[in-house]
């Protein structure tokens, strides 16, 4: 399987059970729609960023249809200016290139550093798919599953109306 082979072992000792699909390389959620046809779950789009003084960094989980600018997220979420983190810092903090950015980095953010952000609506599905932290491939689990996922990283997270 490609991926963060800590990512299976951590979903293995958990007990959390996954679809998992191999995928030419899906950078965009454009690029990845066409790979994820007759699959029933969510597919949500990840966006890393970091505080005006770069000091907090956080990880937006949303629906993938749903379009959303990094101002209308400032306003959401009341944390000031954002901006889209560096490549070094993705790396950094979630062990992720661009385009592979997914909660499942979580498991490299040791001290717990990043805070998560889910839109609401996301609660109200069955199935969740994300990246195992490479663009390559995809993985579908359901929600309750990913939230002991959260819950077992220790990452601060909340789930709030994003749209």
């Amino acid at each position: 399987m490609n991926g963060n082979p800590a990512l299976y072992e951590l979903l293995k000792k958990l007990h959390i059970e996954f679809e998992y699909i191999e995928h030419p390389p899906a950078p965009t959620i454009e690029i990845a729609k066409q790979y994820w046809k007759g699959h029933d779950a969510k597919h949500c789009k990840n966006l890393f960023f970091r505080n005006h003084k770069g000091n907090k960094h956080f990880l937006v989980i949303l629906d993938c249809d749903q379009d959303m600018n990094i101002h209308s997220i400032e306003k959401l979420l009341r944390q000031g200016k954002l901006s889209f983190a560096s490549e070094k810092r993705l790396l950094t903090y979630l062990g992720v290139k661009p385009g592979s950015v997914t909660p499942f980095g979580l498991i490299n953010d040791k001290e717990q550093h990043v805070h998560v952000f889910i839109d609401e609506s996301l609660q109200n599905v069955e199935r969740l798919s994300f990246h195992p932290c490479i663009n390559t491939a995809s993985l579908f689990i359901s929600k309750n599953d990913f939230v002991r996922f959260l819950d077992h990283v220790g990452n601060s997270y909340e789930w709030i109306k994003l749209y």
